[in-house]
């Protein structure tokens, strides 16, 4: 069963990549001031989320966890350049 639309509203990107959230939208998702959202990206859209911590699974939490420590070795410049004709 699909999902019922309840809003669709266009936004514009600054040039710092940020958007507003139009308070149709907000008051629909219960988003207040200070909310943290999981910003979800598929293949063919976008989703904003309220942020639940407790809700993620483990694999995705050590994803996250590990994020910092495999940049350091996953975007050096020797690996960019071993992987930039692939």
């Amino acid at each position: 069963m699909q999902e019922e639309i309840k809003e669709i509203r266009t936004v514009t990107i600054t040039k710092k990549g940020q958007i507003s959230i139009p308070r149709i939208a907000r008051t629909l998702a219960g988003f207040k001031e200070g909310t943290k959202i999981s910003v979800i990206v598929y293949s063919d859209r976008v989703e904003l989320k309220p942020f639940q911590k407790e809700k993620l699974n483990d694999s995705l939490m050590c994803m996250l966890a590990s994020e910092e420590s495999l940049a350091k070795n996953w975007l050096s410049k020797e690996d960019e350049e071993a992987w930039k004709d692939l």
